[in-house]
């Protein structure tokens, strides 16, 4: 009889202790999301830090709290939480010497966000890798390509290569080179292509736009057309000027050469070869 008294009152109080744990973890679940909320908006309303920066902390203020709550459920079940916390570090040690690649990760992550050489929403270029920048986290960096696919990319690939932020640039110069033919008068192109400039009022007058002679090319004679815009102005700018002078030149007579080879054939064939 005691021994059934005994496994009832510790099945009660192990119900209780389930049922405590399962309410703390709730909690603190709740208190996460509501820490994390909160740290967002207090870093929001000071007007100092980027998105980068705000959305790092909210995640730091949340882990933080669901690493508490899990501590705070062991120890509802007799867990020496010090003892944990010297195994956790055995742990992270050995977990640490396994996973060096995702450390570098992380250390490039760190980087990323103090010098923050882009920020969320920027448009930059990585290696050949083009995107809007979507989220930085501590191992990777989340990208929108330009056509619309999501890109991954790992801190570290990121952290070892020259970075070009688009979205930091006021100015941006164009370099268009257009062929005409060498019959064709090259003056007469020359002051199309400066009207074109002239006419656009998106090309910016400093720095000074400049049409000049690039190369001597084996079926054309190649002119350049080099001009600064807005960085916003610079795509649209160039697709229009594109057509323009196509349009223009065929109204000019100006021609736009293909490649072309000539082809001479010599009547008799090919001379007997001489002896020594």
């Amino acid at each position: 009889m005691n021994t059934l008294t005994t496994l009832a009152d510790h099945g009660i109080r192990l119900g209780f202790d389930v049922l405590a744990a399962i309410a703390i973890l709730i909690i603190g679940w709740l208190l996460g999301r509501w820490a994390a909320a909160l740290t967002r908006r207090l870093a929001e309303r000071s007007g100092r830090l980027d998105r980068t920066v705000t959305n790092l902390l909210a995640r730091l203020a949340r882990w933080t709290v669901l690493a508490f709550t899990v501590i705070a459920v062991l120890g509802r079940f007799g867990v020496q939480t010090a003892s944990l916390v010297a195994l956790l570090g055995a742990a992270g040690l050995a977990v640490g010497l396994a996973l060096q690649g995702a450390l570098s990760n992380v250390a490039a992550g760190v980087m990323l966000i103090a010098l923050r050489p882009f920020s969320v929403g920027d448009a930059i270029d990585v290696g050949g890798t083009m995107g809007t920048v979507d989220d930085i986290n501590l191992f990777a960096t989340r990208l929108t390509s330009f056509d619309g696919v999501p890109v991954h990319v790992p801190n570290s690939n990121i952290w070892g290569k020259d970075i070009k932020n688009f979205s930091q640039a006021d100015q941006r110069r164009n370099d268009l080179v257009v062929g005409i033919g060498y019959d064709d008068d090259i003056g007469a192109a020359m002051d199309v292509l400066r009207g074109l400039l002239d006419a656009d009022s998106r090309v910016l007058a400093e720095p000074a736009p400049m049409i000049a002679v690039d190369s001597l090319g084996d079926s054309s004679v190649n002119l350049l057309m080099r001009y600064w815009t807005a960085a916003g102005d610079f795509y649209a700018t160039k697709v229009d000027l594109t057509r323009a002078v196509k349009e223009r030149f065929d109204a000019s007579n100006i021609s736009i050469p293909f490649p072309q080879r000539d082809l001479h054939l010599v009547e008799g064939g090919l001379p007997a070869a001489q002896g020594a």
